[in-house]
């Protein structure tokens, strides 16, 4: 628990730096996190194969390809949705002018599940960076193939006050 609130203050002091609102930042991420994802693609595969015996096929299908087309959609359209949007003003201000400025959180916690866990590890790591924000991911104890992959990963590309990975213990599993 300690150490769980360690790095949560860890990343919001890394968060009011500043630096997570700069956009290239974002984009340099983004590409990292492309990279990292290439680099460990034959692991994925492996990993989605112990836990859940997907074939390679069903594996890049349903998981990598997802992740990889959600990058490649953030990376096209993260500086329109970071820029500042007009929009209409209330007519009882009639010389009002009013503007959206998107601004990041801080921190996201995200849990991924066992039935899809690195699509819904990696899906909303691409969000929680492409908004600015700092994130921790807790991988499924039912996967543990995948949640040591998703710590290697991580850990192998971003800093831990950026992006951080939580181990989980495997839990045995339950007869169906």
């Amino acid at each position: 628990m300690e150490q769980a609130k360690q790095l949560v203050a860890s990343q919001r002091a890394f968060f009011y730096t500043g630096q997570t609102k700069n956009i290239d930042y974002r984009v340099d991420a983004l590409q990292q996190l492309r990279r990292g994802i290439e680099k460990y693609h034959q692991r994925i595969l492996d990993a989605l194969h112990a836990d859940l015996n997907k074939s390679e096929t069903e594996a890049y299908n349903s998981e990598i390809r997802i992740v990889l087309g959600e990058l490649d959609f953030a990376l096209d359209h993260l500086k329109e949705w970071a820029a500042p949007r007009a929009v209409p003003t209330s007519a009882v201000i009639p010389d009002g002018i009013s503007t959206i400025y998107p601004e990041p959180y801080g921190v996201a916690l995200i849990i991924a599940p066992w039935n899809y866990p690195f699509q819904l590890a990696f899906g909303p790591l691409i969000g929680a960076i492409a908004a600015g924000n700092c994130a921790i991911i807790k991988p499924s104890e039912l996967t543990p193939a995948v949640s040591r992959l998703t710590y290697d990963l991580i850990v192998d590309i971003f800093p831990e006050e950026y992006i951080g990975v939580r181990k989980v213990k495997s839990k045995p599993t339950q007869p169906c």
